[in-house]
Order: C-alpha cells, then sequence, then structure tokens
C-alpha cells in the first residue's frame, strides 16, 4: 500500500467518522511530532551543556580566589612528649578564669568574657587531641581567638563601622589571623588613648605593652623553632597577661 492509498483510506474513515455527533478528528503530521520530539530533545541537552559548563567556571573561579578568602593552614607541631602537653594545657585554664572574672556589664562585654572561656576550652582541646581531630580543633583555636579580639574591639569601641564589623564577622572562619591582627590593633590604640587620659590606667598599659611584645616574640619564635620545647606555653603566659591588664578597661 502506498502512501496515497493510505491518505486515502484515512480520509473516508474520517469522513464515517465525521457523521457521529460528538466526534471531532485531528489530523497530525507523524514526521512533524518526530521533528518536535527531536527539537525538545536538542533543547534539554543544549541547556544541560550550558549549566555543566557554569558549573565549571564557577568551580575554576572558586580554585583561583585570592589567599585572603582562603582557609588558613593549621600549624600542627607541637605536644610532641606528655609533659609539653600537659604543660600547653595548664597555661590554657588562664583564660578560663580571666573569662570568668571579666566585667559582665552589657551584651558586649559578655560576649568578651565568654569568647575568653571559649578560648580555654578550645587550646585545651586542640592540646589534647591527636590525629584528624587536630586539623580541626586547631582551626576552632585560631577562629576562637580571632573573635576574642573582636568582641574586644566591639566592647572597647562603640563607633567601630558597621561594616567592618560585618567583613570581620564573615572574615572570621576564613582568615582568623587577619581578623586578630586588625582589632589587636584597633584594641591597642584604644588602651594608648585611655591610658593616657587616665592615669590609674598608665601601669597597666605598659604592663599590657610589655607582655604583648613578649607574646609576639614568643608567638614567632615557636613557629620558626618548632622544634624547642615549651615556648608555645610560654606564649599563652605572656598572651594571658596581656588580657588580664585588657579587662582593666572593660571596669
Amino acid at each position: 500500500m502506498g502512501v496515497d492509498d493510505a491518505s486515502n483510506s484515512l480520509k473516508k474513515h474520517s469522513t464515517s467518522l465525521k457523521e457521529i455527533h460528538g466526534v471531532q478528528l485531528v489530523y497530525q503530521n507523524p514526521f512533524t511530532v518526530g521533528r518536535h520530539l527531536c527539537k525538545d530533545r536538542t533543547t534539554s541537552e543544549d541547556s544541560e551543556i550550558v549549566e555543566t559548563s557554569q558549573r565549571l567556571l564557577l568551580r575554576r573561579i572558586w580554585q583561583q580566589r585570592p589567599s585572603c578568602l582562603r582557609p588558613i593552614r593549621c600549624c600542627l607541631h607541637g605536644d610532641r612528649h606528655i609533659a609539653e602537653t600537659i604543660a600547653n594545657v595548664l597555661t590554657s585554664l588562664p583564660f578560663i578564669i580571666l573569662g570568668s572574672q571579666a566585667p559582665r556589664k552589657n551584651l558586649k562585654t559578655t560576649l568578651y568574657a565568654n569568647s575568653l572561656i571559649g578560648v580555654g576550652v578550645a587550646s585545651s582541646l586542640y592540646h589534647l587531641s591527636r590525629g584528624k581531630a587536630r586539623k580541626y580543633l586547631r582551626w576552632a583555636d585560631y577562629t576562637m581567638i580571632a573573635a576574642t579580639t573582636l568582641c574586644l574591639s566591639g566592647a572597647l569601641r562603640d563607633e567601630n563601622p558597621r561594616l567592618l564589623m560585618a567583613a570581620s564577622t564573615f572574615l572570621l572562619p576564613i582568615q582568623p589571623l587577619m581578623v586578630s591582627a586588625v582589632h589587636t590593633g584597633m584594641m591597642e590604640v584604644a588602651f594608648a588613648r585611655r591610658a593616657s587620659t587616665k592615669p590609674e590606667l598608665k601601669m597597666a598599659h605598659n604592663l599590657h605593652a610589655v607582655s604583648s611584645l613578649l607574646g609576639g616574640a614568643l608567638f614567632i619564635a615557636d613557629d620558626c623553632f618548632p622544634q624547642t620545647p615549651y615556648l608555645h606555653a610560654a606564649w599563652h603566659l605572656a598572651a594571658a597577661v596581656g588580657v588580664g591588664t585588657c579587662n582593666k578597661l572593660l571596669e
């Protein structure tokens, strides 16, 4: 049977069906239906290709992000023997004591006091940890230190720009060392200004300046000479003295 014969047969059947009340026929070319199916399939494949290329582009951009947006590379040396671990844990406890004794006049000072307790807890857990968990606890230790400097800066200065505080909060888990450096500098400026106008703070400021310089030197030495024992514990003590003098500003 040819194409013309099939067409004539369909027309005869349609004429007889049209005579039945309520029957309506719709003619559709099978070749047209095939073309629509192919077109829809091509469109779907094109959209999938576009989505895949967009995902690859975003992944490439994320991999090439600047170093300031990359997580810190935690230094995991230290605690080579049980005696050093005990020393590091014991010298982390003063931060918990200082946090419990810090003034809690308002929400900002309360956040600062609680963050100090968090520093002591995070540091103790890091020095007690071993294996894979040590890397994440070291990150938590750095982040808690940065959070403490951020809370102290906010408690000392009500006029801090909101944009700076928002950016610091965003960068806190990504670049805690940078956040610590910025807000520690702001705290030092605020401390020096108040000490210049309040003579009762001069002694605390002098002790703070000495302990800060000593703490910075010990922090660098601990990174440059990782085989020297108890340097990290000494840095804990110097930092604790500096934090204790900062509490005088909140009284």
